[in-house]
This record gives C-alpha cells, structure tokens and sequence, in this order.
C-alpha cells in the first residue's frame, strides 16, 4: 500500500478472525515500527507479547475497572479521564456501571496482545515541572506504537492502542514482573480484522489547524 493510502486507512480494529498472528509476521511489523522517533533516539520502548489466555483475559479485566468510570462519565455527557474538569458522577454510580464489551473484551479474545512500556529512566519529561498532567513523555513511545499499527495494515492485520488498564499499572506491572521505573503506554489487540474499514471519519484540517496563534485564521 501506498504511505497515504495506509496513514488514511489504519483503524482501530476490535474485532477479530480466528486467524492467528505468526512470531514471524509480529517479529516483522516489530522491525519496522522500532524506526519510530524517540527523545535523543533512545528508544525506550518496550514490548511485553501475551499469548496466554489467562493473562490476556487478566489484562481485559484490569482494562474493565477503568472503563466503569469512562462509561459512566461518557453517559453523563462529560469528557471521560479528562483532567481539567472533575467527573460529576459519583464513586457509587461508577461502581455499578457495567463495562460495555468493545472496551475490553477485544484484549481478552484477540489472538495477541503487545503492552507496550516505556522506561522512564531514558525519556526527558520536560514537562514534569508543570502544573497539569504530563503529556511529553509519550512522544518516545506513541510514534513507536501508531508504527506498529500502521505495519500491521500493511501486513493485513490490525488493532488499536488501548490505555484503560493503565490505571491499574502497579497491578500490571505484577502481573507481568515490570520494573517500577517503567511505564505501561498501551496494551494493544492484535490480529485479523472481522471487518477492514477504508474510509474513516476525520476533522477536516480547518477545524483543528490556524496560522499564527491559538484562534488565528484556519490553515
């Protein structure tokens, strides 16, 4: 496929074939993805690749508790984990929130799935001073992982990036034996896509680009 053609047709796709994904065909999507830009091209990424159903189904689990929340919050009207507005729904209604399917068992069912992790020690969090979340960090893993999905496509597979189970990283991190000092990214789905999609519905580039500053006239 031509880089346009694959840039404008990589969706995240959650449902999957019973089509296995071959070491060798992960191995070659992997060697191509690791091309990715990352800080001082330190390349901090790492790859954790879950076969186990039980781990897998571990993984879907954790990505649920987190899901409760965005569910409930989505129903509300609110803009789910956002951190500039607190959630006007409270711990009771989260709790019994039920978790919709799409947002977990597509890790459960899959036919692998990648935790994509990012050692802290190697990557300049230049924005760790301020007074919001951090967003820095993730310019030396997320190119790493959009190259993965668009390798994927390209090889006639696909997924999408997950980050519910971040919020339970610690419990990640045990489950897997990852180090304190590195972050869980995403845990990706792999796999055949049931349905492939080929036209996506994007913002046009006037509505998110202006010249000049915030607010200026649209690109």
């Amino acid at each position: 496929m031509e880089l346009f053609d694959v840039m404008r047709a990589t969706f995240s796709a959650r449902e999957f074939t019973g089509d296995p994904v071959p070491d060798a065909t992960l191995a070659k999507i992997l060697d191509h993805a690791r091309f990715a830009p990352s800080g001082g091209n330190r390349q901090g990424w790492r790859v954790i690749v879950v076969r186990d159903p039980a781990t897998k189904r571990a993984l879907a689990d954790l990505s649920g508790i987190a899901a409760k929340r965005y569910t409930a919050q989505s129903k509300n009207g609110e803009n789910p984990w956002n951190t500039i507005d607190p959630p006007r729904v409270d711990a009771a209604t989260i709790e019994r929130t039920q978790a919709p399917p799409h947002l977990t068992e597509p890790i459960a069912k899959a036919p692998v799935v990648l935790v994509l992790c990012v050692d802290l020690k190697v990557v300049a969090s230049v924005d760790q001073d301020l007074d919001r979340v951090g967003v820095a960090s993730g310019a030396s893993v997320y190119p790493f992982a959009w190259n993965v999905l668009l390798a994927a496509r390209h090889e006639g597979f696909g997924g999408t990036i997950t980050t519910l189970a971040t919020a339970q990283e610690p419990r990640i991190q045990e489950l897997l034996g990852i180090p304190r000092h590195v972050a869980v990214a995403a845990v990706m789905p792999l796999g055949k896509p049931v349905r492939v999609l080929t036209k996506l519905n994007r913002k046009p580039v006037s509505e998110f680009a202006t010249r000049e500053r915030w607010g200026g006239e649209a690109l």
